[in-house]
């Protein structure tokens, strides 16, 4: 009988290059999660401020900073492609950085929507989700969904180390949030420049977990643009693309678009002072950590269109319980509401990654997901801005977690009707 071969053997006992190319980009996106949790408490700070800013006007700036955020992701994933996952990477750190940091010099409401709504609404969204899932695709061929789960579980985590302390600057001055975020993104540039390996050939290696013989596919050095808008094409003539992207849709409505924008504010209209409010909204994100890899888990073993099934349609039953339970202070229910809240909060985003991946197939799944996690972002877009609408209007936002918790509901029956994924 033949025996392996030493080297084969002293290789097996290391630690895959995979797992080290999965810790950077936790790393990088835990960092990264402090850009998108600053506007939820520049709200008030800024509406108080000697700017004088109004709700309606930084929600504004806010929700185009979520719409550009997911609008670029399908031509990031493209360009990650075609130019490298580091370049684009650490041309995205740049452009926030020099974003945050000149909001310091505004003075008027257009200069918050072009700096932190268009510039870091576009720096952002060139990493976004689909940096997690190209490097998942590249470096993994088993645990894919553990993976995706805890890069994923990464937004969280950097929510919840940074909510607290930007919260905390920004009851001192919104312009050390500015300079905090501004700095941290700049800083990451060397980080990944150094450590971060573009593909496993690089690191002259295979995926994690592929089978002898496996060859590294050829990633097509196609144009960025034209490769996202031929998905785009392909995907509206397929039902799926249709389910998976409105139901994507209401996930972006009701998560960082709804709670992750208007809870601090909400909970604030209740008397509740804003760094309890903060507080509260970073327990999300720790036990977003525990959903999302869970759920990363099961997306493994369990068929995940039921997964995403249970998800929405709990997520929606928990919504319309929101507006009795926000009071002055921390309330055991509105505990048990953050508890909830935070382990479905990204919980969808395996499952959905894994589907596209199979509805669309290993070459365009990067990139389906891109468009999919736009229907997100645009959902969180309406929600960011017409929750603020609904509340000038209704003078609270009772109609607006009613709202998404019925559009929740709906979703959880639209995802049984995708076809049953195939593993690759």
């Amino acid at each position: 009988m033949s025996q392996t071969p030493p080297a084969v053997k002293a290789r097996s006992n290391k630690i895959h290059p995979a797992w080290f190319a999965g810790a950077i980009t936790f790393f990088t996106l835990l960092t990264t999660a402090g850009f998108r949790a600053a506007p939820s408490v520049l709200i008030v700070p800024l509406s108080d401020s000697s700017l004088h800013f109004s709700r309606a006007n930084i929600s504004l700036a806010v929700s185009i900073n979520i719409l550009i955020y997911g609008l670029t992701a399908p031509f990031a994933a493209a360009l990650m492609d075609r130019f490298g996952i580091r370049r684009v990477v650490m041309v995205a750190l740049a452009v926030v950085g020099a974003g945050a940091i000149s909001t310091i010099f505004m003075t008027k409401p257009w200069h918050l929507i072009l700096l932190w709504g268009v510039v870091v609404g576009f720096g952002t969204g060139s990493m976004a989700l689909v940096f997690a899932a190209t490097v998942a695709n590249r470096w993994f061929i088993k645990r894919k969904g553990l993976v995706v789960g805890a890069l994923t579980a990464a937004g969280a985590t950097g929510q919840l180390i940074f909510l607290p302390l930007l919260s905390r600057l920004a009851t001192h001055n919104w312009k050390n949030v500015s300079l905090v975020v501004g700095g941290c993104a700049l800083a990451m540039v060397p980080f990944i420049f150094i450590f971060l390996k573009e593909s496993p050939r690089t690191a002259g290696t295979t995926p994690y977990g592929a089978p002898d013989g496996w060859i590294e596919p050829e990633v097509a050095k196609r144009n960025a643009a034209k490769e996202a808008i031929a998905t785009l094409k392909q995907g509206l003539g397929m039902r799926d693309f249709w389910f998976l992207s409105g139901s994507f849709f209401v996930c972006g409505l009701s998560t960082n678009g709804l709670i992750g924008t208007h809870l601090i504010p909400a909970a604030h209209d209740h008397g509740m002072i804003e760094t309890t409010a903060a507080g509260l909204l970073a327990l999300v994100g720790v036990f977003d950590v525990i959903g999302t890899l869970f759920s990363g888990w099961l997306t493994d073993r369990i068929d995940s269109r039921k997964l995403l099934f249970f998800y929405y349609f709990l997520r929606g039953l928990s919504l319309f319980l929101l507006p009795s339970i926000l009071f002055s202070s921390i309330h055991p229910s509105t505990l048990i509401f953050i508890i909830f809240y935070g382990l479905d909060w990204v919980a969808t985003v395996p499952p959905t990654i894994f589907l596209a991946r199979s509805v669309f197939g290993p070459a365009r799944g990067t990139v389906a997901y891109g468009w999919i996690f736009a229907s997100h972002q645009i959902g969180a877009a309406v929600a960011a801005f017409g929750a603020a609408l609904l509340r000038v209007k209704f003078g609270d936002y009772a109609i607006s977690f009613y709202i998404a918790g019925i559009m929740c509901v709906v979703a959880s029956y639209f995802v049984l009707q995708i076809k049953k994924p195939v593993a690759d």
